[in-house]
């Protein structure tokens, strides 16, 4: 199949709408308005505008872009239309989002999290201490999903470790930072990491396996810059975790068995297996061993005085559906040990259905064609294409102070432009995680920035340089793209 017939067979596969009435400036004008509101929504609402608000700001987005729809003869039913099978795009995404809430909390409360914690610490050396921390923040942020938790728990930790032994507080919160963005771009427990081939069109396991291409040789350069930064300072005092490692130790059973479980599941997406059928095996061999191991945190979950049929259903059940949250003697760990179960994932599913409404929108009145066109005029290479991919990225992480929307519109707006250059969705995806994810904390009025400074206790101009994975991600994927190194193409089908 020749290029052009790719293009062709995607066109009628997607069903593009073009609309040669709509000019360009109509075309943009819904997402000026919506960066606009999302950036005043986020400055009012704060870390708050995910709860809610920050969705409906995305529904009145599609009412401004369906109101120029109106004005330039689209009708009311071919936008809806679109509506739903924009939504009907993301099915596969949606349920691995719940399944993903599920698993964690059977991790949680079997103890394989807690495990993956207790034996990262360990590693913790004084005289390698911020590659050290860098290894534990990843280890905890591929474990859990989340850098905020890993942040708010061990990066603390971490921090005051580093100031006792006398290293600047911006170096250990580059280090912690640059370790849990890690796990954020890159665990298939992370929001952004569903999230990402959810608006690029592509699958989860699929765009896990392509970013590894440009994040580990990142995490690798990262690593050896600061282990030469750890040969230049000079530290002193002891790293005691045996706090937190007694608090663990008391709490859960952790010995090595634990590791069966992400093993089976990671055996299963070396495979191939279906992502659904791989999370929810692993969901119920969490429950299993949460049954065999955690007999104790099961009763208590489950409401019951002792273990039998009825307490340990019910504390399954509630560790994969709803909040879970496990009581240690030490307040951090109270924040780490806790999980959404499926529920969990409802706010992140909110805001997929609302931005496919204003995709679908878009899609209905020519609008993302129009941009389409526009920009694949601009960026006359791919490398033009990423840049111009990148460069979104930032400017959402700037403007609209979020990097959920900075994946969100990104992606929705770039998608048909890199199929119409013959490119894989994983190509996109890629690029709004190495562009969008891990840039957001370097932003001080971002959410992330905001937050991470807030709860370390380091400001945004302390640790910005020291956040190397952070900011050499969007350099690293436009190196690939220079060099055109694992470009991945748009499949043949016939």
């Amino acid at each position: 199949m020749t290029e052009k017939q790719k293009k062709a067979k995607y066109r009628e596969d997607e069903k593009i709408i073009e609309n040669k009435e709509l000019n360009i400036w109509e075309a943009l004008l819904p997402v000026f308005i919506l960066v606009a509101m999302l950036a005043y929504n986020v400055y009012v609402f704060g870390d708050d505008a995910l709860s809610g608000s920050n969705q409906f700001i995305l529904l009145l987005g599609g009412a401004v872009a369906a109101i120029i729809g109106f004005f330039n003869k689209v009708s009311y039913k071919q936008m809806l239309a679109e509506v739903a099978e924009n939504v009907k795009s993301t099915t596969g995404a949606l349920l691995i989002l719940l399944m993903v809430g599920a698993l964690s909390g059977t991790w949680l409360v079997s103890g394989i999290i807690p495990a993956m914690i207790y034996y990262g610490l360990q590693i913790l050396n004084p005289t390698i201490f911020l590659a050290a921390c860098v290894i534990i923040c990843a280890i905890i942020s591929v474990a859990t999903g989340s850098s905020w938790t890993t942040a708010a728990t061990v990066g603390i930790a971490l921090i005051g470790i580093g100031e006792a032994l006398g290293i600047s507080l911006g170096m250990t919160a580059g280090a912690v930072l640059s370790g849990a963005y890690f796990g954020d771009k890159l665990s298939p427990l992370s929001d952004t990491t569903n999230l990402a081939p959810a608006m690029a069109g592509g699958e989860l396991f699929s765009h896990i396996k392509y970013m590894a291409w440009t994040t580990v040789p990142t995490i690798t350069v990262t690593l050896i810059v600061f282990i030469i930064l750890g040969f230049t300072i000079d530290t002193s005092g002891v790293a005691d975790t045996d706090a937190i490692l007694g608090t663990i130790d008391a709490t859960f059973n952790t010995n090595g068995w634990l590791f069966i479980v992400p093993l089976a599941v990671i055996f299963m997406i070396v495979k191939k297996a279906p992502p659904l059928l791989a999370l929810l095996i692993g969901t119920l061999l969490g429950g299993v061993f949460a049954l065999i191991f955690q007999p104790e945190i099961i009763t208590t979950i489950g409401g019951g005085d002792s273990l039998n049929f009825e307490s340990s259903y019910k504390g399954i059940l509630n560790a994969i559906t709803v909040d879970t949250a496990i009581a240690t003697t030490d307040p951090a760990l109270n924040d780490l040990f806790s999980s959404g179960g499926m529920a969990g994932m409802l706010g992140t599913i909110w805001l997929i259905v609302c931005a496919m409404v204003f995709g679908g929108i878009m899609d209905g009145i020519g609008a993302l064609e129009r941009i389409t066109k526009s920009l694949l005029a601009m960026a006359k290479t791919t490398f033009g294409l990423f840049a111009s991919t990148v460069g979104s990225c930032l400017a959402l992480n700037v403007t609209a102070s979020d990097q959920y929307l900075a994946i969100v519109v990104p992606g929705k707006m770039f998608s048909k432009a890199y199929a119409e250059r013959g490119l894989a969705p994983e190509n996109l995806s890629r690029t709004l995680e190495d562009s969008g994810t891990v840039t957001s904390v370097l932003v001080p009025w971002n959410t992330c920035g905001a937050y991470h400074s807030g709860v370390l206790g380091v400001g945004v101009g302390e640790y910005f340089l020291y956040a190397i994975f952070n900011w050499l991600s969007p350099f690293m994927t436009l190196l690939f793209a220079a060099f055109k190194i694992k470009i991945k193409q748009l499949q043949s089908t016939n």
